[in-house]
């Protein structure tokens, strides 16, 4: 068995029980599987950094429900215990016909057949707590509800009541956390602090599995801390019988860190070694790759160092003039942008490959987005459709005068912007657009063929 940890909303603290529950189950010697319900970077970088196995993002608005049941069983072979993280509130998704909260935890949940471990923020509440986890436990039946923790208790009077309400609803309580804002993860503008620039990241881990060794009844969570059950799935897809052998930089530091696990694994099952690289520390490309991987992170934060690196930006310009190809994501679209201009309206220059610069600003664009393609490409042909996630404050001082791609609202379809830089003199792809790639497995061939392409001319 495994079980899924719900928030009745958003910031309710479920982050930091989860992670909590990881802590001590790791230093009980367990074997776990952890995922991220929604399309989250940050999460399971916390998940990792514990389970010390990569977490795994299970979305089915980025990529599908048969890719959801896949992942999850595919990932579950071997270990002890198998944990998801939900999003936002329990049916936070987006209406659909398949499900009124498509993509929510609910969702995945159903999809999984997994019970529902709910967090319940209970700061301004008393009896009247039981009033939300029945209406939790009623909104959809098929929808198993097997226990709350309650969070951010004041006292044991204040735990009294809660659990009188409690009691009326027939659902077991499994933990209870009292208020305490030492154990706050740090943060910033775009949600917590990435793992790697804590240094004290132990230390958080091992106080946070000393309140869950306390917090939790895990005599409660003992039935569902069995191994899961799961077949035991092939790869999602099958690889070439002749697989391309070739190396592609990605860029992995504290300023680029944004990258699903998942797409990692499905470029090394099309045959491609990825070399890291420091945008930060490296004066040069890794030698003899073919390409290059700029995924999504805090450029704008690490702003003044990447410029200061004037060898790599160098390395890379020169590269990218020979033909190599790259794909860039939202940070990494940036890193390539003429300059970025920090909070503090600084600018620092960036690669300039691409013409526009780019301003931070105090304005969140977040959402999921339905991507159509404009013109055909060697990778994205004209009317392609891609489905996508935005989320970052800056944006760009030029638009594209020829831009890839028409940026619409998942849910709604409206047209939000034209975006994507694509120059036929160079094979650069450039956007915020963050991908999934489990739905375009054709796509990332087609990249890794470019790659190729460029490795034989080289040779």
């Amino acid at each position: 068995m495994a079980f899924i940890i719900a928030g009745e909303r958003s910031g309710v603290g479920k982050t930091t029980i989860t992670l909590a529950i990881l802590a001590y189950l790791k230093n009980q010697g367990k074997c776990i599987q952890s995922f991220k319900v929604g399309p989250d970077y940050i999460d399971p970088m916390f998940h990792t950094a514990i389970t010390k196995r990569a977490c795994r993002n299970l979305d089915p608005i980025l990529t599908s429900p048969k890719y959801i049941r896949w992942c999850y069983e595919y990932h579950c072979q071997g270990v002890d215990v198998a944990i998801v993280e939900g999003v936002m509130g329990l049916f936070d998704g987006i209406p659909h016909q398949e499900y009124f909260a498509y993509g929510s935890t609910a969702h995945v949940a159903k999809l999984l057949d997994l019970p529902v471990i709910l967090v319940i923020d209970c700061s301004r509440l008393s009896v009247s707590v039981a009033a939300i986890i029945l209406g939790y436990a009623n909104l959809d039946r098929e929808i198993k509800i097997a226990g709350v923790i309650l969070n951010q208790v004041a006292s044991e009077r204040h735990l009294s009541l809660l659990k009188a309400g409690l009691a009326v609803t027939g659902i077991p309580l499994v933990g209870v956390w009292f208020r305490d804002e030492n154990i706050a993860l740090p943060s910033r503008h775009l949600g917590l602090i990435p793992v790697d620039e804590i240094p004290q990241q132990q230390d958080i881990f091992n106080r946070l599995a000393t309140l869950a060794a306390k917090n939790i009844y895990w005599q409660q969570l003992t039935p569902y801390l069995q191994p899961p059950s799961s077949p035991s799935p092939q790869y999602f897809f099958s690889p070439p019988s002749k697989q391309s052998s070739l190396t592609i930089a990605i860029a992995r530091d504290k300023s680029f860190n944004f990258y699903y696990q998942d797409n990692l694994d499905f470029l090394q099952q099309l045959g491609v070694e990825l070399i890291c690289f420091s945008p930060l520390k490296d004066n040069h490309l890794p030698a003899g790759v073919s390409g290059i991987y700029l995924g999504g992170g805090f450029p704008e934060v690490f702003a003044e160092d990447l410029a200061e690196n004037w060898q790599l930006k160098e390395s890379i310009k020169e590269a990218i003039n020979r033909g190599m190809p790259v794909y860039a994501e939202c940070g990494g679209m940036m890193y390539l942008a003429r300059e970025i201009e920090d909070f503090e309206g600084k600018k620092w220059p960036m690669v300039g490959i691409l013409p526009q610069g780019v301003r931070m600003t105090k304005k969140l664009t977040l959402g999921y987005r339905k991507v159509i393609t404009i013109k055909n490409t060697p990778i994205f042909s004209q009317n392609t459709i891609l489905v996508g996630h935005e989320f970052h404050r800056a944006v760009d001082l030029e638009t594209p005068h020829n831009p890839l791609w028409e940026f619409r609202d998942y849910y709604t379809g409206k047209l939000l912007s034209y975006q994507g830089w694509y120059n036929p003199s160079y094979q650069v792809y450039a956007s915020y657009l963050h991908l999934h790639f489990a739905n375009y497995i054709r796509e990332v061939t087609k990249f890794v063929m470019l790659c190729l392409s460029y490795s034989t001319r080289q040779e």
